[in-house]
């Protein structure tokens, strides 16, 4: 039985167990809109802009495990979906995006709606076809979800001319998976650097086990849990590897990195031997690598991506493999030969580690005339019992609720960490609530990102998305004021909101709830009603404290051990345990 490129293309999403695609009709994709309607094979979330089909697949992609799907048509429409696409590689997120293009003998000709979708996205995609023939449409679907989903995540694009949706082929679609000679990612650790391995972790004095992205997406979160329990070992994670182990637990010392804990980041730095896992030892997290060097230590990188390991540091035993694999086997040999760190070095490590975590570097005093956003992330996580899914944007905000909501589980914790993309927050709530909507779903931004993708607010009442919105209103472009402080003599060039849209009413005008909370004493009884709403979105605009920094900071140029760090901290610090930085006074200051 012969059928058009487009019903090939639904049916190949059908056998591939696609629950939703997220995309947005143009002329270049109808025959494919037309085969959905006629053959309704899955559900189909129509966005309000392109850039919020990608960010909500790859926010279902995110929370699911599965790989995200979004529908763009071309020019415009194609171009629209490119940062999506960019946010998705850098977080490594599995998802698939079809193109549509125009047809076979017009590209190249400047068409009407013609772009080089292969060409724009080479950069930022795992992969990506344009399709020549009808009879390789299938093939390449298929070809397509198993790059997206091996080896390291990541997205890829399938650009389909109109011609080819038109054509008319016969339809089967491959039931086993493709060899691919250019592509065999390896999936076991070697077994001469798991021992080596081994060795080096068990003859540490300061062992700190470092966690990022990677055990998300490897679904590796039972292993290294195993591995810290037996080893005693204390652990730590990036923004991206929040949740893979649960953040209540003692051995966790907190997040590392620029806004990372006090405990964590001494502990990053003093270690002797750091195991990290799925982590890649980027920018944000030991900022200058001749710095983090400085402090001696053997370092053993496990980690899927041969590219990743070694490129920023030195690698004392570098491991190529799927992270869950190459866990149980050290879990294994670990057992098998009955071994154990020292316990001396072991105790007086954690003694110097919990006298770290004794300053409480997030500790924070309450206002009684503002709320601070600190005491809103953190009375959300109070009455949601750490269990609901927490998106954000990117900012301060964003920061706030990495540091005071403790994520529990992997899958928990969406926001773009790679990219740092602003208005991702409301369609990854979106795509989580769609993947999960057993959870409280939140989106905590501000209201700079939230106007980047608001419109979505629409998308959300047409399929009763009740998501619920954290926004934390401070007036400025947060981090970028914040910055403008340190290290711009207070000079707020652009930051300030001047001109802010009443955010209840624009909230309401979408058919949602709207609420504004001004006062300190009206956090918690908002949230509760809100949470209470099951079945509505709400809008919680909660105007807080414009002068607020997130602490601790580590500024450009400058190491893990010298953070800038809160006030209440500045005033009892011994000199010995980390070096500040004292250009200037960091004290909360004025801000018009």
């Amino acid at each position: 039985m012969q059928l058009s490129g487009a019903q090939i293309l639904v049916q190949s999403l059908k056998a591939e167990g696609v629950e939703y695609v997220f995309g947005y009709p143009g002329g270049a994709v109808l025959e494919i809109y037309d085969a959905l309607f006629q053959l309704n094979k899955f559900k189909h979330i129509l966005v309000r802009h392109e850039q919020a089909a990608i960010h909500a697949a790859d926010a279902y992609a995110r929370t699911s495990g599965r790989v995200g799907v979004a529908l763009v048509t071309s020019g415009p429409g194609a171009t629209n979906a490119v940062t999506g696409i960019a946010t998705a590689y850098s977080d490594s997120i599995p998802i698939v995006v079809i193109s549509g293009q125009v047809g076979t003998p017009a590209i190249g000709s400047d068409a009407f709606q013609e772009v080089d979708m292969v060409g724009i996205t080479r950069p930022c995609v795992k992969h990506n076809f344009l399709v020549t023939s009808v009879g390789e449409l299938a093939e390449t679907v298929k070809k397509a979800f198993q790059i997206a989903q091996t080896g390291r995540p990541g997205p890829v694009v399938i650009d389909i001319p109109k011609d080819i949706t038109q054509a008319m082929a016969k339809f089967s679609y491959p039931q086993e998976d493709i060899f691919i000679r250019s592509y065999q990612p390896v999936t076991q650790g070697h077994t001469g650097q798991i021992k080596k391995a081994v060795q080096v972790l068990a003859a540490a004095k300061r062992p700190l086990i470092y966690f990022g992205g990677g055990v998300v997406l490897g679904n590796a979160a039972p292993e290294l849990t195993e591995l810290v329990k037996l080893t005693g070992a204390p652990c730590t994670g990036t923004l991206m590897g929040l949740g893979a182990y649960p953040s209540s637990d003692r051995q966790f010392v907190g997040m590392l990195g620029m806004h990372g804990m006090y405990e964590a980041n001494l502990a990053m730095q003093q270690a002797d031997v750091v195991l990290a896992v799925g982590a890649r030892f980027d920018d944000r997290v030991i900022s200058v690598p001749s710095k983090f060097a400085a402090s001696p230590k053997k370092i053993i990188h496990i980690d899927i991506d041969p590219s990743s390991i070694a490129k920023r540091v030195k690698v004392d035993v570098p491991i190529v493999g799927d992270v869950k694999n190459v866990l149980r086997d050290i879990i294994g040999l670990w057992k098998k030969q009955e071994l154990a760190l020292s316990p001396a070095s072991l105790e007086k490590w954690w003694h110097t580690i919990e006298a770290w975590r004794a300053r409480d570097c997030l500790w924070f005093e309450e206002k009684s005339d503002v709320i601070l956003p600190q005491q809103v992330v953190q009375t959300l996580a109070r009455l949601t019992n750490n269990n609901a899914i927490i998106t954000s944007d990117v900012g301060q905000h964003q920061m706030f609720a990495a540091q005071y909501y403790p994520f529990e589980r992997p899958r928990q914790w969406l926001n773009s960490g790679g990219l740092g993309t602003m208005g991702v927050g409301l369609p990854y709530a979106m795509g989580a609530y769609l993947a999960d909507p057993s959870k409280d779903v939140c989106c905590i931004t501000g209201e700079g990102s939230i106007q980047m993708n608001i419109q979505e607010l629409s998308t959300c009442y047409q399929y009763r998305l009740p998501v619920k919105v954290v926004n934390l209103n401070n007036g400025y472009l947060g981090m970028v004021r914040q910055w403008q402080e340190f290290y711009y003599s207070d000079r707020y060039s652009e930051s300030y909101m001047d001109s802010l849209p009443d955010f209840v009413k624009l909230a309401e005008a979408y058919g949602h709830v709207g609420m504004r909370i001004e006062k300190p004493s009206d956090v918690e009884g908002a949230l509760k009603e809100a949470l209470a709403l099951k079945d509505r979105l709400v809008f919680m605009d909660f105007i807080t404290d414009r002068t607020q920094n997130v602490f601790p900071m580590v500024g450009n140029g400058k190491g893990l051990d010298e953070m800038v760090l809160p006030p209440h901290m500045r005033e009892s610090k011994a000199d010995s345990d980390v070096n500040d930085v004292n250009d200037r006074d960091y004290d909360t200051r004025s801000v018009p």
